[in-house]
């Protein structure tokens, strides 16, 4: 009896420390310093780490536990955070793991990446089935496990669009892009939420801009397990060769709102994912093209010249419509009536530009804005200035024969995965960049199967290298222009949004978020609504300066592509445009809520509706559309994020009706109307002191 009380005592003891300490027991850290004891726990000598892979036939958590081991602590490349170097080594084959994990101090946020090198002088077993992450999470509470993801890009209203699914004991949901355009293409979205039934969940990103996979599985009424990595691994490595894995980042947060995660990681993707300037996040632009197409048959920029160029800079001077930034687009370069014909050139088009673009840029300049310049430099058409001068690093296109399809025909794929041609072309933009004075890079990717080109040069015992190789390379051609040019901007586009990851998000942000609809704003509400989810910067195009285009438009970012030129422009609207957007702006920087289901959002006879709070300022926005096709007049709201016992001021801006509520009160409900279909509707609030 004395030993069975002794053992209960003992018991009780633990389940208390566990308790106070947050919640060691189920496995989730509940505070910072349990982040660090879950990172020591899961990565410390003896113990299977929460990666796999199958070497030689084996799984990996059968053998690694006897591998040597080691930390070492490094210079942490993020404020506020610790990194840490778990080595795994294996001294019968030579091959060594290394696990690079951060640790975040002002975040319970931890991410890791891995890398795999052989240190012998032969070549190294194969290697399979790696998953960057492979860990079962256990929480005190039973009940069912919701995944909330979004789609990618498609060029379609759907884009981003929000998915919420129950999860079922024994039944996987795979998230995987379509194809290799990008992360984020089409059928998946390469950041989601795992939300528990204990009121506490865990944001996760990948960081992997190729062929990525994550498989989520409720294992039991208490457990979920996430495994995640590239789709196409299995190889050998040579000597001394050395490869990387996706990044994955895990976010824990808790709170009876889901959105709790969503907006802490908001902020932690704008402390530790976004390109700093000054040392302060890169604050995303109010730009204005330089052209609007033209008459049959130019398309894109190439009818512009020089002179017509720096006339609507004149124009936009005359009626104080200058932007932040001058966008020119596809087209300036030597080429074909079509602009994709010309994409491998990338040098201007003298005709039309006799002395460069730098007359153009100085003019931008001199109108107290930046210039910004598209390239596509990983694509090249057969007969251009690459093809002819440096078709060895050239990859060939699966479809370039296909003669149907005009975008990639006689098109191959410039091989960022080999170094020479890598630097090069670092070389080669750099100095392009310099001389033309270029201050924000736009990087477009229109290409639909770079995986195939990536399986057509692989060999068979090293399937997946050539996409691993192109994928670094990718990074380290960014890496290098930011590092040589401190205050650049880089605007990451594939046909739209479908390059967006954590490691993209982290070197570039996507001005231009999807091709759909140039101008149609019921998409353009959709995509706003689900991206904000995850990011806080990203812009789209604004083709009318109407007030519900413009609100359909509002984001972190705009494009304004209205035609200056038209007699049917009016020029007040469009002033109205650009001082609201730059006071708005702040606002999409601070905590985000979706106020209307997100099951309507594809109709248009529904309203829809979203809030940016910002909690530290005590003040916020509402924005909501009356669609087209929507017969109520009215929507009942429920705002979040308020303080339930200070009083707020509501302005409507349309009428100017201003009321005063108590937060408690807006918590449950206040009503949004509009008398007339496709109208918006924006209230801003802020938190004022009672006499």
């Amino acid at each position: 009896m004395k030993l069975k009380n002794l053992v209960l005592l003992f018991c009780s003891i633990f389940t208390c420390i566990g308790m106070l300490n947050g919640n060691p027991i189920s496995g989730i850290p509940s505070t910072l310093d349990d982040l660090h004891q879950w990172v020591e726990q899961h990565f410390a000598k003896g113990k299977v780490p929460p990666f796999s892979f199958v070497l030689d036939g084996k799984k990996s958590d059968d053998f690694i536990r006897n591998w040597q081991f080691s930390a070492e602590k490094l210079n942490p490349k993020e404020p506020n955070s610790e990194e840490t170097a778990y080595t795994y080594s294996d001294k019968k084959s030579g091959l060594v793991v290394r696990c690079l994990v951060t640790c975040f101090n002002d975040f319970k946020a931890v991410e890791w990446v891995l890398k795999f090198a052989n240190t012998s002088e032969k070549n190294s077993p194969l290697i399979e089935k790696v998953k960057a992450i492979d860990h079962q999470f256990k929480y005190n509470r039973k009940g069912t496990f919701m995944l909330h993801h979004a789609n990618g890009s498609n060029a379609q209203p759907s884009d981003f669009m929000p998915l919420d699914d129950s999860l079922q004991i024994g039944k996987n949901i795979k998230m995987m892009p379509n194809g290799a355009r990008g992360s984020s293409d089409n059928t998946a979205f390469p950041f989601f939420n795992i939300e528990s039934p204990a009121n506490e969940g865990i944001m996760v990103a990948v960081g992997w801009t190729g062929k990525w996979y994550a498989d989520v599985l409720q294992s039991d009424e208490k457990s979920v397990s996430l495994k995640s990595g590239m789709e196409r691994m299995q190889l050998v490595l040579y000597p001394k060769e050395e490869i990387r894995t996706p990044k994955i980042c895990l976010l824990f947060w808790k709170g009876e709102d889901r959105m709790v995660g969503h907006n802490q990681f908001r902020q932690f993707i704008l402390a530790h994912h976004t390109r700093k300037i000054n040392g302060k996040p890169a604050e995303l632009p109010l730009a204005a093209g330089l052209s609007r197409g033209g008459p049959s048959p130019c398309n894109e920029f190439t009818c512009l010249t020089e002179s017509y160029a720096i006339a609507t800079i004149e124009r936009f001077k005359q009626f104080n419509l200058v932007p932040e930034v001058c966008w020119v687009d596809a087209g300036w370069y030597k080429g074909e009536e079509e602009w994709w014909k010309g994409i491998g050139n990338w040098v201007v088009d003298e005709k039309r530009f006799p002395n460069g673009l730098k007359p153009v840029s100085d003019a931008v300049h001199a109108a107290g804005a930046k210039f910004l310049l598209w390239f596509e430099p990983e694509r090249v058409r057969k007969n251009t200035r690459f093809w002819k001068e440096h078709s060895e690093w050239l990859l060939e296109y699966p479809a370039a024969k296909n003669k149907e399809d005009i975008y990639n025909h006689d098109t191959y794929l410039f091989d960022l995965g080999n170094p020479d041609a890598r630097i090069w072309l670092t070389d080669f933009v750099s100095d392009f960049l310099k001389r033309e004075g270029v201050d924000y890079y736009r990087q477009d990717f229109n290409w639909a199967d770079g995986e195939g080109s990536w399986k057509m040069k692989d060999q068979p015992d090293r399937v997946g290298m050539s996409e691993i190789r192109y994928i670094e390379g990718l990074y380290a051609y960014w890496d290098s222009l930011l590092v040589r040019f401190p205050n650049l901007i880089i605007d990451n586009c594939a046909s739209g949004g479908r390059r967006i990851d954590l490691e993209t998000v982290s070197r570039s942000s996507p001005l231009w978020r999807s091709d759909y609809g140039y101008g149609e704003p019921n998409g353009y509400q959709n995509h706003t609504y689900g991206l904000n989810f995850y990011l806080p910067l990203h812009g789209t195009g604004l083709f009318n300066s109407s007030e519900y285009d413009f609100r359909s438009s509002m984001s972190s970012s705009m494009v304004m592509f209205w035609d200056i030129h038209s007699s049917g422009s009016s020029i007040s609207e469009m002033q109205a445009c650009m001082r609201n957007f730059k006071r708005l702006r702040p606002y999409y920087y601070g905590d985000y809520y979706p106020l209307t289901e997100t099951e309507s959002i594809l109709r248009n006879d529904r309203w829809l509706a979203y809030q940016l709070n910002r909690p530290e300022k005590g003040d916020g926005i509402i924005m909501a559309f009356r669609r087209e096709k929507c017969e109520d007049n009215s929507l009942q709201v429920k705002l979040k994020g308020m303080d339930k016992n200070a009083s707020y001021e509501l302005l409507d801006e349309d009428s100017g009706e201003k009321m005063i509520k108590k937060g408690e009160e807006l918590g449950r409900g206040i009503t949004l109307s509009r008398g007339e279909k496709k109208k918006s509707v924006l209230i801003s609030y802020k938190q004022v002191i009672n006499n």
